[in-house]
């Protein structure tokens, strides 16, 4: 199993959900932890420091990748011409890739300094990521993850805008080396939708598109409690939620 968090926001993050993440990990062991993005709220050297020392404490292998909120906003001069600075201070290149027992992780940039929230990927990247898959052994769990979602449903307005132009284009591609899942962020709301149902791609089985709640910060959207994701080794997606009595992540029956 892989532990799926999201828009951790360090900065306005909760020390509540911070305790009850690491003693999910130190009770369930998963393979990995995999962040969608949104590592900070304002790309600040002291809150990436404190984010890497909360993923550090887990004590398990983890892959992130960038998030809008993890290059500057008000600082222009650092947005257009070091935007990832800081990022890569602590955690190094924007695109990696993560092999565990079960699972094949691909990491995805999709921020660019030229926007504020809406996604972006260039034809290199998916030639890239599915060199990638390729590479991937047979039997792993191939999963990409980024930051924007690559779907939402077209009454998510604020959503939809935010996908990547070319999403459909690199789902297509990617489908037909094996994807399992692609994991993101963003919206601050868990769902699930079977990419290949929606898209109808040339896939043999379903193509999970995974999209996690914030799992640490206090900006809650639609009244939405904090969660997380657990992606269990038969692509089955559990959704978790903060309950605020018992301090700790539960499972959300409803979903299970």
């Amino acid at each position: 199993m892989i532990l799926h968090l999201s828009d951790l926001h360090f900065g306005t993050e909760k020390p509540e959900c911070i305790r009850a993440i690491q003693k999910f990990c130190l009770d369930h062991q998963p393979e990995a932890v995999i962040v969608s993005g949104d590592l900070t709220q304002r790309a600040r050297y002291q809150q990436f420091y404190h984010c890497k020392q909360f993923l550090d404490s887990l004590k398990i292998p983890y892959l992130v990748v960038p998030g809008n909120h993890d290059i500057p906003l008000y600082h222009v001069w650092n947005r257009i011409f070091s935007p990832f600075a800081r990022y890569r201070l602590f955690f190094g290149q924007l695109e990696d890739v993560l092999e565990t027992e079960h699972f094949y992780i691909v990491g995805v940039n999709s921020i660019r300094r030229r926007y504020h929230t809406k996604g972006h990927i260039s034809v290199e990247q998916i030639q890239q990521v599915n060199l990638a898959l390729e590479r991937a052994p047979p039997n792993k769990i191939r999963v990409i993850v980024a930051h924007q979602p690559f779907y939402t449903p077209p009454d998510q307005n604020h959503g939809v805008k935010d996908c990547p132009i070319l999403g459909k284009m690199a789902l297509e591609t990617w489908s037909k080396n094996g994807l399992n899942a692609l994991l993101h962020g963003h919206l601050h709301q868990s769902a699930v939708y079977d990419l290949n149902q929606v898209y109808q791609l040339d896939s043999p089985h379903p193509v999970l598109e995974i999209h996690a709640g914030t799992a640490t910060s206090y900006r809650l959207h639609h009244g939405l409690p904090n969660g997380f994701n657990v992606l269990l080794n038969d692509v089955d997606v559990q959704h978790y939620y903060f309950s605020e009595p018992d301090q700790d992540f539960k499972i959300d029956e409803r979903c299970a």
